[in-house]
């Protein structure tokens, strides 16, 4: 005899309500790279690392990168309209802890650490990376606690190719 299966929970499906503790449980077994964001203007300079970041369009090439409303970077970022994102190798495991605040280095001093220069929008790009991405603001718009902001791509240097830093199972992984 065949049985039904019975209709999936809440909790499985994504309806309102959905457990906060399993989405990220959930989210922390998804692999993905690790970057960090940088910003510099009149706002001063700043970064944050991040893995939610991804290519919208590659005409005009554009990002997509979320971080925290709370976030003092998010703010820096959002003021100077201009930011970079340079995506880590595995040797950038310690860059990678700075950037999220697991150091007892903070805001400008963070950026003591790794080589930096600057391309053309101005914000710090990491001369070791895979690839750092220049770009312009073009939109932002916040969506419950994250900002969502895209930028159109103005410059990209490619770095040396080297095994990738990835995050999946609350861990750091070589690629």
């Amino acid at each position: 005899m065949l049985k039904t299966p019975a209709p999936p929970s809440s909790a499985a499906t994504g309806a309102p309500g959905l457990d906060s503790v399993l989405f990220r449980e959930g989210m922390s077994r998804v692999a993905a790279a690790v970057h960090v964001v940088t910003t510099d203007g009149s706002a001063g300079i700043a970064g944050f690392t991040a893995t939610a970041v991804t290519p919208v369009t590659d005409d005009p090439a554009s990002l997509l990168v979320c971080v925290n409303t709370a976030a003092r970077s998010a703010q820096a970022l959002l003021a100077n309209r201009v930011f970079c994102v340079n995506t880590l190798t595995a040797d950038d495991q310690d860059l990678a802890n700075i950037f999220a605040g697991r150091t007892e280095l903070h805001g400008p001093d963070r950026f003591s650490k790794g080589k930096w220069d600057k391309l053309a929008t101005g914000a710090p790009a990491l001369t070791t990376s895979l690839v750092s991405f220049d770009c312009r603001l073009s939109d932002a718009r916040v969506v419950a606690t994250h900002h969502v902001i895209i930028g159109e791509i103005v410059n990209i240097r490619l770095g040396e190719p080297k095994p990738a830093l990835v995050y999946q199972g609350r861990l750091y992984h070589e690629l």
